[in-house]
C-alpha cells in the first residue's frame, strides 16, 4: 500500500522550534519529489518546501525561507522539515506529499503535482 504519514505536530510558542516527519512506504523513495504543504483553517492549502528525487535540492515558500529546512534520508525512506522561529501564523495542519515526476518553476507548490498525499500533522503556534 502507498502511504505517506506525516508525525512531530504539536503545540509550541511563538519563537519555538519543531520537526516534522515524513515517513514513506509501499513506493521506490528515493525516486519521488517530496513537498510539504499546509493549510489553515479558512484558507488554501499552500506549498511550504520541497526537495527533489534526484540531486536533493530545494525550494521554500518565501514566508518560511531562512526558518525552515527540508532534508531527507532515503535510507530510512522519511522526509524532515525543521521549523525554527514559529510564528502564530505558521499554525496549519501540515501535509507530505510524493511525486515521480519532475517539477519546474513554481509547480512544485501546485496540489496537481503530487498524486501521494498523507493525512496530516496539526501545528499550532501560540503567541
Amino acid at each position: 500500500e502507498v502511504q505517506l504519514v506525516e508525525s512531530g505536530g504539536g503545540f509550541v510558542q511563538a519563537g519555538g522550534s519543531l520537526r516534522l516527519a515524513c515517513a514513506a512506504s509501499g513506493f521506490t523513495f528515493n525516486a519521488y519529489g517530496i513537498g510539504w504543504f499546509r493549510q489553515a483553517p479558512g484558507k488554501e492549502r499552500e506549498g511550504v518546501s520541497y526537495i527533489s528525487s534526484s540531486d536533493g535540492s530545494t525550494v521554500y515558500a518565501d514566508s518560511v525561507k531562512g526558518r525552515f529546512t527540508i532534508s531527507r534520508d532515503n535510507a530510512k525512506n522519511t522526509v524532515y522539515l525543521q521549523m525554527n522561529s514559529l510564528k502564530a501564523e505558521d499554525t496549519a495542519v501540515y501535509y507530505c506529499a510524493a511525486t515521480p515526476f519532475k517539477v519546474y518553476g513554481s509547480s512544485w507548490s501546485r496540489r496537481t503535482s503530487y498524486p501521494v498525499w498523507g493525512k496530516g500533522t496539526q501545528v499550532t503556534v501560540s503567541s
